[in-house]
């Protein structure tokens, strides 16, 4: 794992991070860097399809985004797409994940993170969904989840897919790369 002293030389020299918050850039806790909610989406009803080959996800809505709005609240059973405020470029000797920050957990909130892979650029989009049973208020802004890096020890395919970028939707039927 990378800690916070080299990730900040690198947060300098290749924008690892880009828009990091005071707090991250000038006093980072542990070994990662914690990232903020910046839009929220709505996912519009219609059909979802992942295949062999082809996919598509339904269109998604821009609900609240930060600098407009305060925040949402999130009912109980309510799902929603959050996309980070800061954007990622990753080296090709770099990956990482990220992990909710416990205060979700604890307040009955789930949110889906993944992996990211050396070479992928853009903002980071996860899933929440609010599986507690009371009214949840996130404000646009919040850190909510926390990245931890992790050097390639070997080269590596860089990401090349369509996700690249911060895209939501698919918009439509696509050839997955």
């Amino acid at each position: 794992m990378i800690g916070t002293k080299e990730l900040l030389r690198l947060v300098k020299e290749c924008k690892l991070v880009d828009g990091l918050c005071d707090r991250e850039l000038n006093n980072p806790e542990g070994s990662g860097f914690d990232l903020r909610v910046g839009e929220v989406f709505q996912i519009k009803k219609g059909e979802a399809f992942l295949g062999e080959v082809d996919r598509s996800t339904p269109d998604v809505k821009s609900i609240a985004k930060y600098g407009k709005e305060k925040g949402i609240v999130l009912k109980p059973g309510d799902y929603v797409l959050v996309k980070t405020i800061e954007t990622v470029n990753f080296p090709e000797n770099i990956s990482a994940i990220c992990r909710p920050r416990t205060t979700l957990q604890r307040s009955g909130v789930m949110l889906i993170t993944g992996a990211t892979d050396p070479g992928y650029c853009g903002e980071l989009t996860f899933a929440m969904c609010n599986m507690g049973k009371c009214d949840f208020k996130l404000e646009l802004g919040a850190r909510i989840v926390r990245m931890l890096f992790f050097e390639v020890s070997e080269v590596v395919s860089q990401y090349r897919g369509q996700w690249k970028g911060g895209r939501v939707s698919t918009g439509g039927k696509e050839k997955q790369v």
